[in-house]
């Protein structure tokens, strides 16, 4: 049976061939695709096809052939070659000259003309046509012509050629590695079976694969299962495809299960296996199912890259096996192979968090003579306050020549990170004298260091001297700087800070720029702070809720409530997030502003929030709402936020009774009332009146009869009216 291959297998649908596609024929009836040959006598077009013809006249051959249409660059002039050689007598087209300009029109993309010399061939019925079609299918898919080799495919089928299964893999494994949809690989896999062709393990192994990729692991696994009864063992290849596809759906522990069959099946994790499993279980943190592998790979005298044993090593520090990282690192050096400077670092690192400084020193010293990783244990020394030993690192890499810049701007900005701001200069000194220039690295440490000593102005001034030469500070200084200046009350300093950083698009952390905002808007400067708060998308400075409130609550104080709706639809605009304190300044503001409607809104969705307002912000809503009638729109947040305990007080439940029994939601209100009860709240007269004829005595019969027929069907209520009628 012959395979046929959908047009979502192939990329580029042909319509010419549109009937290919669609179904195959076993029997050998091949389309007569004539080439209209050219007359010998017609003029050829180009010095390509001249010269190739001329050394062809007399030595006409199919190598020869070959040879020339290999050296002939322009493809139509190629194709003009081939069809002068098949005009010529006594010359018959091998499989290997037919399969030369098959193969470059394939490269082109010429996938018509591509055809027809297939069909013709087919029809020629040349010698080792099985082999010619094998070898053109192989160059394309090498070449990442995928369609164009199912193309070749097809016409072999129709041919009455028989593909290997060795082609077959070849397409499935590319038809896998394309990314095509799995019922693309589905589909071709099993045209192949119907052809009569036997899977064997690669193939499976494709199948696999295509599986694993389309989140289909349980199916994959249940394959995996079967490969025995379909005559196949699985090799490392399988086992690979497997593991990988289990630990890439967070399930590890069923790939350490598989690992433990592969093993018991007495089949050795070859070469790519290990090193393609075992930064998997490291990235799983599994460090002892990569350590495993790593040990079996020594074993076996396999060599494992060195990107392998990089996250082998980083993933032991990580959990504090340092015996075993060592180990790693020693057995590399004794494979031959040169750790990268990361793997040195990893290793001091973790020496260096167990307290084992002495160690890592060792460390570096038998085996590094590179900056890097001695950097390293510098910034540890200093991150533990270890000085002397940090100066003294310092000193033997100036004099191994192997200290740079950054070696002295780490002791010194240990040194100034601790206030120890003198002895950093006398460091800067000696950096000095062994001809080492200053930097920025140094000037930011500096400033930090002025700053831990409250000296803000001369932090400033040396910011001066950074500005001058168009540096920027690092982040930790910079912050440090803002917030000084701040504390000393140069605000005015600080924004110019603050704006000279932003334009040049270093962030600021959001704790010191809402420090700059809140010192702004307590001296009364909220327009600056407005247009500082402008300048975040400049530095990719986060604008935290805090920093909206904050203006907004300057806002309001400073009598300017109407433009609290310009910052609260920024807000919406980048989707800040409303806390607490932002809906309670909005919701304030709209009150001042007598936006009645948009408060209710605010409110209602800050509940909907689960964020309960203060006790200031409650009161002032329900009386803007009161005063305009508005009660109702907000009468089902009220009763969940009584739900859920509330700031509310007597006055407050009294208010909103009354208002919703004059807004005409009398249910509502003695819903509300019996939460009020239920919750130990006494109503005061005036609110006994409304809900019991007090005042109600004005309404018509039928209104009393309706609400005293309600009363009586609440058990609470008719408390309360029996309570009433004994007075």
């Amino acid at each position: 049976m012959a395979t046929k291959l959908p047009s979502f297998i192939i990329a580029k649908p042909i319509p010419r061939w549109a009937s290919l596609i669609s179904s195959f024929s076993s029997v050998s009836c091949v389309t007569n695709a004539q080439i209209p040959l050219e007359n010998d006598h017609k003029p050829f077009y180009s010095i390509e096809c001249e010269s190739a013809v001329r050394f062809l006249k007399n030595a006409l051959c199919p190598d020869n052939l070959i040879k020339a249409l290999e050296s002939t660059r322009d493809l139509s002039s190629a194709v003009k070659v081939f069809k002068w050689a098949s005009l010529q007598k006594c010359f018959r087209h091998t499989a290997e000259t037919y399969s030369q300009i098959i193969l470059k029109l394939g490269m082109a993309g010429r996938v018509h003309e591509m055809e027809d010399f297939c069909y013709e061939m087919v029809n020629v019925k040349c010698h080792h046509a099985d082999e010619a079609f094998s070898s053109v299918i192989h160059s394309l898919v090498r070449n990442n012509r995928l369609t164009e080799a199912l193309q070749v495919l097809q016409i072999m089928n129709r041919g009455n050629c028989r593909p290997s299964i060795v082609v077959y893999n070849l397409l499935l494994g590319a038809i896998v590695e394309d990314n095509r949809d799995f019922q693309s690989v589905l589909f071709f896999y099993k045209e192949m079976v119907k052809a009569g062709n036997i899977p064997n393990v690669e193939t499976l192994n494709y199948l696999l694969e295509a599986l694993c990729k389309d989140g289909r692991i349980s199916t994959a696994l249940d394959q995996f299962r079967r490969m025995n009864k379909k005559g196949c063992k699985p090799n490392s290849r399988t086992f690979e495809i497997i593991v990988r596809g289990l630990c890439v759906q967070n399930r590890v522990d069923e790939s350490i299960v598989v690992l433990d069959e592969m093993f018991e099946l007495g089949c050795r994790g070859e070469e790519h296996f290990c090193n393609s499993i075992i930064p998997i279980f490291c990235r799983a943190n599994r460090v002892d199912q990569g350590l495993r592998l790593f040990r079996i790979m020594r074993i076996s005298d396999l060599v494992p890259e060195l990107l392998v044993c990089g996250c082998l090593v980083q993933c032991l520090c990580k959990n504090i096996q340092l015996k075993d990282a060592i180990e790693v690192l020693e057995d590399m050096i004794e494979s031959g192979l040169t750790p990268p400077s990361d793997v040195y670092v990893d290793i001091v690192s973790g020496l260096c968090k167990a307290d084992k400084f002495s160690k890592a020193k060792n460390l570096l010293e038998k085996y590094v003579c590179e900056t890097y990783p001695h950097n390293a244990l510098l910034q540890c020394y200093c991150d533990a306050g270890k000085f002397t030993e940090a100066s003294a690192l310092l000193e033997k890499m100036v004099e191994r020549s192997i200290a740079n810049s950054f070696s002295w701007s780490i002791l010194i900005r240990g040194l100034c990170e601790k206030g120890r701001l003198r002895k950093s200069f006398e460091v800067i000194a000696r950096m000095i004298v062994s001809s080492y220039s200053l930097n920025v690295a140094i000037s930011s440490a500096l400033i930090v260091g002025h700053c831990k000593v409250r000296k803000y102005e001369d932090a400033l001034e040396l910011f001066s001297q950074v500005r001058g030469k168009y540096w920027a500070l690092d982040s930790t200084s910079y912050g440090e700087l803002i917030e000084g200046l701040c504390h000393i009350k140069k605000i005015q300093e600080a924004a110019e800070v603050f704006h000279y950083m932003s334009t040049n698009e270093f962030p600021l952390r959001s704790s010191s720029f809402n420090m700059l905002i809140e010192a702004l808007c307590l001296t009364g400067k909220v327009t600056e702070a407005i247009r500082l708060r402008s300048l975040v998308y400049h530095s990719g400075t986060f604008c935290s809720p805090v920093t909206y409130t904050t203006i907004m609550l300057c806002l309001c104080n400073s009598g300017k409530a109407n433009n609290v709706s310009v910052l609260l639809a920024q807000m919406l605009v980048e989707g800040c997030v409303f806390d607490a304190k932002a809906y309670d300044v909005l919701i304030q503001g709209m009150c001042i502003q007598s936006r009645a409607n948009d408060c209710a809104i605010l409110f209602n969705q800050m509940i909907g929030d689960c964020i309960v307002p203060d006790s200031e912000t409650l009161d002032s809503l329900l009386s803007c709402l009161s005063r305009y009638s508005k009660l109702h729109m907000i009468a089902n947040s009220l009763d969940k936020l009584v739900h859920k305990g509330g700031v509310f007080s007597s006055t407050m439940y009294n208010m909103v009774i009354n208002g919703l029994w004059k807004e005409g939601h009398k249910h509502k209100a003695c819903n509300l009332l019996d939460r009020m009860l239920e919750n130990g709240w006494v109503p005061d007269i005036f609110t006994h009146g409304f809900l019991v004829g007090t005042i109600a005595r004005e309404e018509t019969e039928t209104e009393l009869r309706a609400c005293h027929d309600f009363i009586l069907q609440d058990k609470v209520s008719n408390i309360l009216a029996e309570g009433l009628e004994k007075l």
